[in-house]
């Protein structure tokens, strides 16, 4: 999705006076300059940075500059470098590409180069610079930093600058966000444009999969990934590819014979189709070239099927970013400005990136070293080093390896408990794939807990149907059908009823000797109110729905005067849904039951649109979320808008509904479900042998039954019991949330002039180059 800690600053609110708070944040930028720029290849999520750098800048006081066309622009000068205004960043979101240009540079990588460079920044007081790139472009930057004193001293002597404006410009602040589609960058786990080249591959693989089948084609799809695989390893895995080539992996020497015995295999198995994933630098063990029309070829010759070649090319980097990119280019944008105004002649260029569901700091020339020293190992035949230095983003569960000939003899049953999720049937196809791997036999259970207490059992587990019972009245019934099935083991996806439900299951225990067995627990749900995970399957597809169509809603408007949308999103008590989309969107305000607001509140809210519509802003947009207040409804605050408006703005209300909940799973859904399905077979393989004795599970400790999330940068086992602490029930929610802490960003974004803490400093940490076992970090 995803994404991480509030930027350093915090941007928390702070228990201080509102004269020191206000006085303090205002002024953190004061008579300082920031430029922006865009270099290198360019990719979706570049302007929701170049947004947030800019107006999140203009907040702290700095002024703020454009610097068009990338490094050629701050070599020329002139025109190519603009101060910024808030307005000049409007309505950037949703476009593809970066708006202010990119452009390779031959000149920059010369001192002349340079030296024109530095004098353009000195002319104009600016000593930050944020650079969002590549490696290339991030090494150009922290060269340039190195370079800087003794740029400004040759700038004196020849006249170029006066001493005077040296001294005002003794050191250069830098600081890197990563924008790449290839994910190539070591140190972050997602660099901003991968999230959306996922979303337009599989788009066409999914649009793909279905002519294949018509016509029972093998396919070979190329994407992009001349030295990193990962856009091929992720969309492999979202799609349930039957192989998969990429640089850092090469295939055995008998590559050949094992892909086309691999193609029988399925096709003997009923399958109409075979999908080949292929990097455009895959390669053999060898350093040979493994080209898309050499599959083909193969696969022609030796089994004579009907296949077809696909190159993706530059779509991927085209079109609208995704809501991750969109929220993920915000926050890094922030981050960066902190970094900026906090640094010091001796704070070394960093660079802002993902670890986990954290933002944080890190030496860029680290994290460049490390991505050359992954270059290094794949030119040495060392592919095994090269995937580990590449980090833990690079590790994915194998769902696609052959079932295994030994059997556990354990029988472990999946159930999908509550509303439907999108992902979800990643989540099952992984937990069932890698239970039969693991040598157990795989049982599906429909319709929940009522399900499984009628027993109703098949062997496939393919779409199964949710139900919302819970579990207590069942209990004799789920005993009997546990028994008859022997089933050792229980996962249980879903929402807040999976929760809910498997904690009446550990209560039951005490009464019930069947029902103790290991039970794992996989949140999914769009309203990601699950306690104990960050992030539930599911709801980042709902959020992409609400942003994609708040997009289509605002662009509806563009042949009016000023039009403000009033729109309604789903997610029960939880402000998810709402936040996240307002961050995506550009959203003037998000109403949630979290942050309670008063009739005050929304007059504040009012007038401030209303001096906002005066200015060249022409359309405004206000989410909330649909439980947020019994009395403050859509049609309450779409009327107060509507009249408080009038001869200013017209207001137009939409309740997005059920929509949410439905469509195709995005890349970051379907490969989260399969991450977690994988990870809890693995878990409860190991428990059920932990609680074996002579041949019998009995399984009642805290630690058998568990729910697996993401907190912070891992996934991690956390026993329900105790996350009923964590739980406020009466509303189905977690006490604590950590995306609150990224409210003020999007008050900031909005133009509020809200109080802010930056006194807590985020520290700069370092890339540890150390071996992490598969099993710790699929």
């Amino acid at each position: 999705m995803a994404c991480c800690r509030v930027p350093s600053g915090a941007l928390t609110k702070k228990k201080m006076q509102p004269q020191e708070r206000s006085e303090h944040a205002y002024s953190l930028g004061t008579g300082k300059a920031i430029a922006v720029l865009t270099s290198g290849g360019d990719a979706q999520g570049m302007n929701a940075a170049v947004r947030a750098v800019v107006r999140v800048g203009i907040y702290t006081g700095a002024k703020v500059y454009f610097v068009h066309e990338g490094y050629q622009g701050l070599v020329d000068g002139g025109d190519n470098i603009k101060e910024a205004t808030w307005e000049s960043v409007s309505m950037m979101l949703q476009l593809g590409g970066t708006v202010i240009g990119s452009a390779r540079c031959q000149d920059f990588r010369t001192r002349e180069g340079r030296l024109k460079a530095a004098r353009n920044l000195v002319k104009r007081g600016i000593t930050n610079l944020c650079v969002i790139g590549g490696d290339g472009s991030l090494t150009g930057a922290d060269t340039f930093r190195a370079e800087w004193s003794g740029l400004l001293a040759d700038l004196v002597k020849t006249g170029g600058i006066t001493a005077d404006e040296a001294k005002k410009s003794s050191f250069l602040n830098i600081v890197g966000m990563v924008g790449s589609i290839d994910n190539d960058f070591c140190g972050t786990d997602m660099t901003i444009g991968t999230d959306s080249a996922l979303h337009r591959i599989m788009e066409i693989v999914d649009a793909i999969t279905t002519t294949a089948q018509s016509h029972q084609r093998t396919f070979v799809l190329e994407v992009m990934g001349r030295h990193c695989g990962y856009l091929a390893l992720v969309t492999s895995l979202a799609c349930g590819a039957d192989w998969v080539f990429i640089p850092e992996s090469p295939p055995e020497d008998d590559w050949e014979d094992h892909l086309c015995r691999r193609l029988t295999e399925t096709r003997g198995r009923g399958s109409r189709l075979n999908i080949i994933i292929v990097a455009e630098g895959a390669i053999d063990k060898h350093g040979k070239a493994i080209t898309s029309e050499d599959i083909k070829s193969l696969v022609v010759k030796r089994l004579g099927y009907d296949t077809r070649v696909t190159i993706l090319g530059h779509v991927q980097r085209g079109g609208t970013p995704s809501a991750f990119d969109r929220i993920l280019g915000s926050r890094m944008g922030v981050e960066a400005v902190m970094a900026l105004l906090e640094g010091t002649p001796d704070s070394p260029a960093c660079v802002v990136s993902l670890s986990g569901n954290q933002a944080v700091r890190l030496p860029l020339m680290e994290c460049v070293q490390v991505t050359k020293d992954v270059t290094t190992a794949m030119k040495e035949g060392r592919f095994d080093d090269a995937v580990k230095l590449r980090g833990r983003a690079f590790y994915c569960p194998h769902v696609c390896l052959p079932p295994q000939p030994l059997q556990s003899g354990y029988n472990l049953a999946v159930l999908n408990v509550g509303a439907p999720a999108a992902g979800m049937n990643a989540a099952v196809r992984s937990t069932v794939r890698i239970g039969i791997i693991h040598g157990h036999r795989m049982l599906a259970v429909h319709d929940g807990f009522e399900g499984l207490a009628e027993g109703k059992v098949p062997l496939r587990a393919r779409q199964l149907p949710l139900h919302w019972t819970l579990p207590k009245k069942y209990f004799e019934q789920i005993s009997a059908t546990i028994n008859d099935f022997s089933i050792h083991g229980l996962i249980i996806i879903g929402g807040f009823e999976a929760f809910t439900g498997s904690l009446e299951m550990i209560d039951g225990r005490a009464k019930f000797e069947e029902l103790c067995i290991p039970i794992c627990v996989i949140p999914a749900t769009v309203s990601n109110n699950v306690p104990g995970s960050d992030f539930s399957i599911g709801a980042d597809t709902a959020l992409n729905t609400i942003t994609m169509t708040c997009d289509r809603i605002k662009q509806s408007a563009a042949g009016t005067k000023r039009r403000v949308f009033i729109i309604e999103t789903m997610g029960g008590y939880c402000g998810y849904l709402a936040t996240m989309a307002g961050l995506a969107a550009g959203a003037d305000a998000a109403y949630i039951y979290e942050d309670p607001f008063t009739i005050r509140d929304l007059q504040i809210n009012v007038e401030h649109l209303t001096e906002k519509m005066k200015t060249t802003v022409k359309r405004g947009l206000v989410l909330r979320n649909e439980k947020c207040n019994d009395n403050y409804t859509t049609d309450f605050i779409f009327n107060l808008y509507s009249e408080e408006g009038k001869g200013i703005f017209d207001c137009r209300k939409n309740v997005l509904g059920h929509m949410q909940q439905g469509g195709t799973p995005t890349p970051f859904d379907r490969n989260f479900g399969t991450k977690m399905g994988t990870k809890a077979v693995a878990w409860i393989s190991g428990k059920i042998k932990e609680c074996s004795r002579h041949g019998r599970i009995f399984a009642n400790t805290a630690d058998s039954a568990c729910l697996l999330g993401m907190r912070r940068r891992s996934l991690v086992f956390q026993p329900l019991a105790e996350l009923k602490e964590q739980t406020d029930f009466d509303h189905r929610l977690p006490k604590e949330q950590w995306w609150l802490k990224l409210r003020p960003i999007l008050k900031i974004l909005a133009k509020y002039k809200i109080d802010l803490d930056t006194s807590e400093k985020a520290h700069l940490e370092h890339i540890m180059r150390k071996r992490v076992s598969m099993e710790s970090n699929i």
